[in-house]
């Protein structure tokens, strides 16, 4: 089977304006989570906000002309620098992870410009992408599940690299439906820890290049092993004993070969909600993954939506780059039935194989395995 690598990567957060900028907040123990006083018809809300000077500031570097949405630019920001990297070729593929897109059109303008399929032509125009490029939405897991889908196409020979970018915005829209679950948390979010009060919400874009082929001489991160099973449990809560994400799980390290003993590091969903870590500790637990170092990056960025997998993959990459464990922000005393191995402190540790998993709505569920090569 045609190896597949990931490249290189970038994205925009409530912690920086770039990658470097991201990782950089996240040693420094800086959360992107502050108090927004206003959003739509709700009022003083906890929300990892990326500030519109930031985007104008990152955007006008560009130099891009034409008209575009604030959510197209943040994805234009983070795609941009893999652009440069490595140009499109004519069979290059560009997919896109989001759930909402552009949902805040249909209240500025009357759905004009809304359609998902829409917004991302316009971003593979603008870069001369030649193929039709791809929308994957389900839910929270969007992320991760859109590199499972540019690897697979890898494969199959139907390109010889892609570029996924995720991207979801901070809306009205999206804060009250969260609301209305009365899951959202009146501080920031504490995931995996016994004093958690809910989900805070947050924006941020995210891209990654993959490739069949490396540069030697280039550290590289191989996708080894992925798999997506939905359990289909309730449209909104997950499955109380981690069931999908356990095949997930078990899916994607039947296909890298290893076993759990191998995993250095796991980066979890941890929304901070009672049934996800709940569901999350007994799938790691029932995995052998318990004793592994594990972190929630929800912390520092809040919930980001169909951009959260991929963001906490561009983090996972950086701290397997440095090897560096990353803590889990907001965490102090375990509130979950099976203890796991939060990180609290941040320490040194050599990072080779690393397992980023995601859940969401409907009982979604991806799992992705990435080894570092030298």
């Amino acid at each position: 089977m045609k190896k597949v690598y990931i490249t290189s990567t970038s994205c925009l957060s409530s912690v920086g304006a770039d990658k470097h900028l991201t990782w950089q907040g996240i040693q420094e123990g800086q959360s992107g989570i502050k108090k927004v006083r206003q959003l739509g018809f709700i009022e003083d809300i906890y929300a990892g906000q990326i500030a519109d000077e930031v985007i104008d500031t990152q955007w006008n570097k560009l130099n891009i002309s034409g008209v575009f949405t604030r959510l197209e630019k943040m994805l234009i920001i983070a795609l941009k620098p893999l652009i440069d990297q490595n140009k499109p070729t004519d069979t290059s593929q560009l997919i896109l992870a989001t759930t909402k897109g552009n949902i805040n059109d249909l209240a500025n303008t009357g759905a004009k410009g809304a359609n998902i399929n829409d917004m991302i032509q316009r971003i593979a125009d603008l870069f001369g992408f030649k193929t039709t490029p791809i929308v994957v939405c389900n839910a929270c897991v969007s992320g991760i599940l859109a590199v499972s889908v540019g690897k697979r196409m890898i494969q199959m020979g139907v390109c010889e690299d892609a570029y996924v970018i995720a991207g979801d915005e901070l809306t009205p829209f999206v804060v009250s439906g969260f609301n209305s679950f009365q899951a959202m948390s009146d501080e920031p979010c504490k995931p995996f820890d016994a004093n958690r009060k809910g989900v805070t919400l947050g924006e941020a874009t995210a891209a990654v290049h993959l490739s069949a082929n490396r540069l030697e001489g280039d550290t590289v991160f191989e996708v080894i092993g992925e798999a997506s099973i939905a359990d289909a449990n309730h449209i909104s809560g997950p499955s109380r004993t981690g069931e999908g994400l356990y095949q997930s799980i078990q899916g994607a390290l039947r296909e890298s070969g290893i076993t759990a003993e191998q995993i250095d590091l796991v980066s979890a969903h941890g929304t901070a909600t009672n049934y996800n870590d709940e569901m999350e500790s007994i799938a790691f637990d029932r995995c052998e993954l318990a004793s592994v170092p594990t972190h929630s990056l929800k912390g520092y960025f809040g919930h980001t939506l169909g951009a959260a997998g991929l963001l906490e993959l561009v983090v996972v990459i950086e701290s397997m780059l440095h090897n560096q464990l990353v803590v889990s922000k907001g965490y102090e005393v375990s509130g979950v039935s099976r203890p796991l191995n939060i990180i609290t402190t941040p320490s040194e540790l050599s990072l080779n194989i690393a397992l980023k998993t995601a859940s969401g709505f409907g009982g979604s569920n991806t799992a992705l395995l990435i080894a570092k090569r030298n």
